[in-house]
C-alpha cells in the first residue's frame, strides 16, 4: 500500500492482470472460427494452442471473485456495520441490474433482449447481497459459510437434484448446480443463467474473511508467507484429488492413449459451476502469485494496475468495443443484413463460419487491451479527482 493511497497495489496487479486474460476469451468467442461451434477444453477435439488459450482464462473469474470480497472488507473497514451491510446489499442490486440492461446488450447487441444472459456479474451481485447480509451479523459467520460452500458444494455430485422444471428446482440449480439454464420468459425471451451464485459466493466470503490480513497493523511477512502456503496447499489439494479421482469434481479425469490428451482431461475440471478442484487449480497459484507480486514496482505492474484500479468500468467497455469491432469485420467480411441473426444463437453479427484461427484472435486480443488502456487512464484518474456518490458503484 503506497503511503499516499488507501489502495493496496499487489491487489490491482493481480486484478489487472485477469481482466486483461479474460477480455482473450472473450476475444476467443466473437473472432474465433471454432468460438461457438467447438469446446476448447474437450481433450479428444481440441490442440495444445486452444486448450491453453481457453485454459488460462479460466483463472480471471474466480480471481476477480476472490479480489472483489477482500475489496469488499477493505471498503467496510470505514464504514459502520450497518453502513458496510447496505452497500453491499445496494452493489449487489445495482451490478444485476447492470448485468440484465448493460452487459446483456454489450454481449448480443439486441435491443429486443431476446436473450438474457447472467453471467459473473450476476454472480457476483447475488454474492454482495448475501455478504451484506451476513457480515452485519458476523464477520465469522462470512468465514464459517465460506468454508461450507467452498468444500461443500460438491457433494451435490452425489445428491440427486430438484427438477428444474419446478420453481424449488430452478431455483435450486440457479443458485447451486446450474452449468447453463435456460428459461422461457414469455413467448420471445429467454433467460439464460450461466453462473449458479453460491459456488462463487464462496469464493467471496473467502476473500473477504482473508482481507483481515490486508490491515495496517498485520505483519507484512506474515501475510505474504499467508498468501503463498494457503496457495501452495489449495494447489496440492487440487493435484491430489484429481491424480486419485477423488472428491470435488463431477467428472473425474480419463486417462487416454495419448498423453497429451490425458494431461487435459487432467486439467479440465469444472468451472460451470466451479467445483474444489476448478478453485484448488485456479486459487491455489493466484494466492501465490499475489504474495510474490506485493512489492513489484516494474513497467508491467504499472500498467494492470490502471486496468485494475477500474475493473467494472474496463469490464463493461471491453464487451462494446469488441462487438463494435465485430460488427465492422462483419461487413467487411462481405457478410449483408440477413446474416446479422443467426437462429439460436444469442449474439448478433456472429454467424456460425464467422472468425479467423488463433494468431488472428491474439492478434486482436492485444490491440483491443492496448485500445482500452487510455480510457481505463483517464476514468481512474477522474475517480481520484471526484467523489460524486455512483463512483462508489462503479
Amino acid at each position: 500500500m503506497t503511503a499516499d493511497s488507501k489502495r493496496i497495489l499487489s491487489i490491482d496487479i493481480l486484478r489487472g492482470l485477469v481482466m486483461v486474460i479474460m477480455a482473450l476469451d472473450h476475444t476467443r468467442d466473437f473472432f474465433h472460427n471454432g468460438g461457438i461451434t467447438t469446446d476448447p477444453m474437450n481433450p479428444e477435439n481440441t490442440h495444445i494452442f486452444l486448450f491453453f488459450t481457453r485454459w488460462i482464462t479460466h483463472f480471471c473469474a474466480p480471481t476477480f471473485v476472490f479480489l472483489s470480497g477482500v475489496s469488499a472488507y477493505l471498503s467496510a473497514k470505514n464504514k459502520s456495520p450497518k453502513e458496510a451491510s447496505s452497500f453491499l446489499i445496494k452493489r449487489g442490486l445495482w451490478l444485476i441490474v447492470v448485468e440484465v440492461l448493460v452487459i446483456t446488450l454489450g454481449l448480443t447487441f439486441n435491443p429486443f433482449y431476446n436473450f438474457i444472459i447472467l453471467q459473473v456479474i450476476w454472480a457476483i451481485g447475488w454474492s454482495m447481497i448475501l455478504l451484506g447480509i451476513c457480515s452485519r451479523i458476523s464477520h465469522r459467520l462470512v468465514l464459517i459459510v465460506g468454508l461450507l460452500l467452498f468444500f461443500g458444494l460438491n457433494l451435490f455430485n452425489y445428491i440427486a437434484a430438484p427438477d428444474i422444471h419446478t420453481l424449488g428446482g430452478g431455483l435450486f440449480a440457479a443458485f447451486f448446480t446450474t452449468s447453463a439454464m435456460f428459461v422461457p420468459v414469455g413467448s420471445n425471451h429467454t433467460l439464460v443463467i450461466l453462473y449458479a451464485v453460491l459456488p462463487w459466493t464462496s469464493a467471496m466470503f473467502l476473500g473477504f474473511s482473508i482481507g483481515q490480513w490486508y490491515n495496517a497493523q498485520f505483519d507484512a511477512q506474515r501475510r505474504k508467507r499467508l498468501l503463498f502456503y494457503t496457495g501452495l496447499g489449495l494447489f496440492a489439494l487440487f493435484l491430489f484429488l484429481r491424480y486419485f479421482n477423488l472428491y470435488g469434481n463431477p467428472a473425474p479425469r480419463i486417462i487416454y492413449s495419448n498423453a497429451l490428451q490425458t494431461i487435459f482431461s487432467f486439467f479440465n475440471v469444472s468451472k460451470y459451476p466451479p467445483s474444489l478442484q476448478y478453485y484448488g487449480m485456479t486459487l491455489g497459484p493466484a494466492l501465490m502469485l499475489l504474495s510474490g507480486i506485493e512489492n513489484a514496482k516494474n513497467w508491467f505492474a504499472r500498467i494492470m494496475t490502471v486496468y485494475g484500479s477500474v475493473p467494472f468500468f474496463y469490464y463493461v467497455l471491453h464487451f462494446y468495443v469488441i462487438h463494435f469491432l465485430v460488427v465492422i469485420v462483419f461487413f467487411a467480411s462481405g457478410y449483408v443484413a440477413k446474416d446479422i441473426v443467426t437462429p439460436q444463437i444469442p449474439f448478433l453479427f456472429r454467424p456460425l463460419d464467422f472468425g479467423f484461427g488463433l494468431p488472428i484472435v491474439y492478434f486482436i486480443w492485444l490491440n483491443i487491451v492496448a485500445f482500452l488502456y487510455r480510457p481505463c487512464v483517464w476514468f481512474k484518474k477522474y475517480k481520484a479527482n471526484h467523489k460524486q456518490w455512483w463512483l462508489r458503484y462503479l
